[in-house]
């Protein structure tokens, strides 16, 4: 395991990321806060990619909780089928769906408390969606996140939850809105999980993997 890094080390590589990217996006398709929900929820144990392959078609008709219902279980499964695990994630998009109409006058909630309750909906989606949709400085804690802390030396943890409290901590409060996203898109597409492409790396100095990848 990679040593602790230190906090000069932390600020340096989001300062890094910060100059590179100043406003990183999600890359999950949506058209609204309802949709992003339903994205999100999808994107469990898949590919973001695989994902909008089949809510693009879905989300340019059913785009509210009442169209969701409307086209119930069975259409939806249709339309996402290619999705790991489709069955058990329409069968929650439904009940979710239900849910935001009987909960909550058909909009997504603003609380960790409220959007855990729904269907589907864990911490780490809660966490998506209260950073994206409603701008809280959350940490969603993917395979991205979890394999970047611990190799980096940024926050080691053996489970997902150590890993984010220890994120909170560590990572400066100018920050934190970004900080998942930019060690999400940095987990997938340099810091890879076979082997990280370190030699294309804009903060490799910062971090305390060893020994460095070398340019193929």
């Amino acid at each position: 395991m990679a040593a602790k890094m230190k906090p000069a080390q932390i600020e340096e590589m989001f300062r890094r990321f910060a100059a590179a990217n100043p406003e990183p996006k999600g890359e999950l398709h949506s058209v609204n806060d309802f949709t992003f929900l339903v994205a999100v929820v999808l994107s469990a144990q898949a590919t973001d990619a695989g994902v909008n392959k089949a809510t693009k078609p879905l989300f340019a008709t059913v785009d509210t909780p009442e169209k969701m219902v409307a086209l119930g279980e069975e259409g939806l499964r249709e339309a996402i089928k290619t999705i790991g695990l489709y069955k058990a994630k329409a069968k929650n998009v439904i009940a979710l769906s239900q849910a935001l109409i009987e909960r909550h006058h058909s909009t997504v909630p603003s609380t960790r408390e409220a959007l855990e309750a729904l269907p589907g909906v864990g911490r780490k989606t809660a966490n998506v969606v209260l950073n994206i949709v409603f701008g809280e400085p959350t940490i969603a804690v993917d395979t991205h996140l979890f394999r970047l802390g611990n190799r980096m030396g940024l926050a080691p943890g053996k489970t997902p939850l150590e890993v984010e409290s220890k994120l909170l901590k560590l990572v400066p409060p100018a920050y934190l809105r970004h900080a998942h996203h930019w060690l999400i898109l940095h987990g997938r597409y340099i810091c890879k999980a076979r082997k990280p492409e370190c030699w294309r790396c804009i903060v490799a100095e910062c971090c305390n993997f060893k020994p460095k990848t070398p340019e193929p």
